[in-house]
């Protein structure tokens, strides 16, 4: 008899399907064969989204949407991928006004919503928080970003953003500049390029350098990265420039976020010196890092970017509930 889907499962389990019932809680689940899988799935949503909008693919299934921490582009991309595909959602932003007020714990929450829904997109303030609940549920979760820990599905998008921008991912050289330690977009596309052959160069604040936990890694790996507090040492050089903002919700010093928010900005002078031919990413929102009139420059990819987001959530959806 065929095991029922578990969202314990490891990916790549063919006993159930690639991903049926399985959670997305960390780029440490993905091989280099789990990605080409799930870019040639988000492609194939790429080209029915602008052929046809809509089809009845998820038709039935419902997502619960639950955000602890407010959210503009995951949740509302979620939402849009579920309905593309034909589904429904129930959306929870507002979390400090449900049963939580009250109380009630994350495991009981999941337990809950996992009773009206098919599965369970989930952004958490605490490390750990997507875990915990894989551990309650009998469904799938998808971890939307725990506090500093992993954003997953982000890492993911900005993958593919990489390769429909410049066609590969090895060989390059990928800059990341702003608050590294605390950006969970990061840490989680630093694990993911970990699988392929490319140069990393970090270019942070002295206060804001990439976690330990993360470097370590990399050197486990055999991955090649330099550390940097300037990034004209390494623009040059860059293929991939990924920006991030400073993120004021994690400081605790607020005197101390003040001195650092705009440590880098990026203007039309600062790509001078960049590569014809580069891919220049954040995963928004911007509060300065990157100035406006930068948006008309063809390497600006970052709105391109939310576009290509959609389409790997749509695929991510379709697999985790076995209709890909």
């Amino acid at each position: 008899m065929t095991p029922s889907p578990s969202a314990h499962l490891p990916l790549g389990d063919q006993r159930t399907g690639r991903f049926y019932g399985h959670d997305i809680l960390s780029v440490s689940q993905f091989s280099r064969d789990d990605l080409e899988y799930i870019f040639g799935v988000a492609e194939a949503m790429r080209t029915m989204v602008q052929h046809v909008g809509t089809i009845d693919l998820l038709k039935g299934k419902i997502l619960a949407n639950l955000f602890y921490e407010p959210s503009t582009r995951t949740q509302s991309s979620f939402m849009a991928a579920m309905q593309r595909l034909g589904g429904s959602v129930i959306p929870i932003s507002e979390v400090r006004y449900s049963s939580v007020s009250k109380g009630e714990s994350l495991p009981d929450t999941v337990r809950t919503l996992e009773c009206y829904a098919d599965v369970i997109v989930l952004r958490h303030p605490e490390l750990g928080a997507a875990a915990q609940a894989a551990a309650a549920a009998r469904k799938p979760i998808i971890n939307a970003g725990d506090g500093p820990g992993e954003h997953p599905t982000q890492a993911l998008l900005d993958l593919f953003t990489i390769v429909e921008e410049l066609g590969h991912v090895d060989g390059l050289t990928v800059t990341m500049l702003g608050d590294l330690k605390f950006g969970r977009t990061v840490h989680s596309l630093s694990r993911l390029l970990s699988l392929f052959d490319v140069t990393l160069n970090f270019v942070s604040p002295a206060q804001l350098t990439m976690p330990e936990k993360v470097t370590a890694e990399l050197s486990r790996r055999a991955v090649k990265y330099s550390e940097h507090t300037r990034l004209d040492a390494v623009l040059p050089q860059t293929d991939v420039l990924y920006v991030t903002r400073v993120q004021k919700e994690r400081f605790e010093d607020l005197a101390l976020y003040e001195s650092l928010k705009h440590a880098f900005v990026i203007t039309p002078d600062t790509l001078k010196a960049a590569k014809p031919k580069m891919a220049l990413m954040h995963p928004l929102p911007r509060v300065g890092e990157i100035a406006t009139e930068v948006d008309a420059d063809p390497r600006a990819a970052y709105f391109r970017q939310m576009e290509y987001g959609l389409f790997v959530r749509m695929a991510l959806l379709a697999m985790v509930l076995g209709k890909a």
